[in-house]
């Protein structure tokens, strides 16, 4: 009797070899971003993809807040063509990241989704940074 795992059988080694090599080409983990920004090896741009309120509250340091819907030329401008963007949400359970990977595939721009999102990036036992209100911390001093 087979189980539910098994009853389909496995892809041939060459399937999965091509599967999952391909995969990488469009997605990242967590560890992986935390492990380039940390030794300074950071060769893209990190996005934080949800809205600017979550943003706020608390994103990966050196994110850049550019939510899906206002992924466009004009936002983007600053940065060169070859810019390897890598995007990421709030977790699994939202799609904003696949949004934004489309949008920035329609725009010709190089991206890879971080899989997790702020999720993952906390499950890994990483920390989030607020947005700092600069106009308002010195008003209290």
């Amino acid at each position: 009797m087979s189980s539910a795992v098994s009853r389909v059988p496995a892809a041939t080694s060459e399937q999965a070899l091509a599967h999952f090599s391909r995969l990488l080409e469009f997605e990242t983990d967590c560890w992986d971003v935390h492990h380039a920004i940390s030794n300074q090896r950071q060769d893209f741009v990190l996005v934080d993809v949800r809205g600017d309120e979550l943003f706020a509250q608390g994103h990966i340091a050196g994110a850049v807040n550019i939510p899906h819907p206002r992924l466009n030329e004009k936002n983007l401008a600053q940065y060169p063509p070859e810019t390897l963007f890598v995007v990421y949400c709030a977790g699994p359970h939202c799609n904003g990241t696949e949004k934004a990977a489309i949008r920035l595939a329609k725009l010709g721009r190089p991206v890879k989704k971080m899989i997790g999102g702020v999720t993952g990036w906390l499950d890994e036992g990483f920390e989030l940074v607020p947005e700092v209100d600069y106009a308002q911390a010195l008003a209290k001093v």
